[in-house]
């Protein structure tokens, strides 16, 4: 299933403590990983009873969401959250940050595999309970810890983590033209990788919402405010139109694929066409 992050930003995160208010703070933002366009952290705002410091929360910790009541449990008490690592939420996160944040909670470090998440498609497939687990110590040795120590000491000051947040607005940039605007983002609850981003060209055709796979998008221009696509406006324009009142179904992602030519994502999609010649930058 495919969730706006508008619906993530609305959550309240719930720990596992039994009292009668185990609400730890509201979700304000998500950080998603630039290089392969994943959620990593919800950023939450803890409110009066952390004197409204911010914290991360890894989906590593998420269970299932009850969209209803807008509450998302996570596998932690308010104690851990309290005593996790300080992270400044104003300034760009590092990875040797993220290193301090994994090592506190015992999590495995989720770079450095071939999967999302490290070791598999799904963050849930790092904590303990799953099958295959084994140990978090063991995890780290499959996951060679000590590279991705290194790896971490080495992009000390390279942050990779961008806000959701921030992004929205951006101008989207074709191969031969601006064509519109990134209005929000879909994310998979599952994996929590973002599998689309909505463009808005509503300053063009009124009213008028498409969808960008990341795998298209060649640029982005964090100076700039800008997302370059390997689109033609004119792919843009006649694109499948987004409502985001209708629960996004496989059908419909089928058309999106189809109408650019491009290879979907999910186990038994059609393969790109020639169609795709038209739609995409010319090398």
């Amino acid at each position: 299933m495919l969730r706006q992050t508008n619906d993530l930003q609305d959550l309240a995160i719930v720990a596992t403590d039994s009292a009668i208010d185990s609400e730890i703070g509201d979700v304000k933002d998500l950080y998603f990983d630039d290089e392969t366009w994943t959620i990593r952290y919800l950023v939450v705002d803890t409110g009066t009873w952390l004197s409204s410091r911010r914290v991360l929360i890894s989906p590593m910790a998420a269970g299932k969401p009850d969209w209803t009541g807008k509450r998302l449990p996570v596998s932690l008490t308010r104690e851990q959250v309290r005593c996790s690592p300080e992270i400044d939420t104003e300034m760009p996160v590092t990875r040797q940050h993220e290193t301090d944040y994994l090592d506190y909670y015992s999590y495995p470090y989720y770079w450095g595999g071939v999967g999302l998440w490290g070791r598999g498609g799904y963050p849930n497939m790092l904590l303990p309970g799953y099958a295959g687990y084994g140990s978090a110590e063991a995890t780290r040795g499959e996951s060679d810890a000590a590279q991705a120590r290194a790896d971490a000491r080495r992009r000390k000051g390279d942050p990779h983590l961008r806000s959701c947040t921030a992004v929205v607005g951006y101008h989207i940039e074709a191969s031969d033209g601006e064509i519109g605007h990134v209005k929000s983002m879909l994310v998979d609850e599952d994996s929590w990788a973002i599998r689309y981003v909505v463009v808005s060209t509503s300053h063009w055709w009124f009213g008028h919402d498409v969808l960008v796979a990341p795998e298209w998008i060649h640029h982005v221009g964090w100076a700039e405010h800008s997302v370059s696509v390997d689109l033609t406006r004119d792919a843009l324009k006649h694109a499948p139109w987004y409502d985001p009142a209708v629960p996004l179904s496989r059908e419909m992602e089928i058309a999106v694929y189809k109408h650019y030519g491009r290879a979907g994502y999910w186990a038994g999609a059609a393969p790109a066409t020639d169609k795709s010649l038209h739609s995409r930058v010319d090398a």
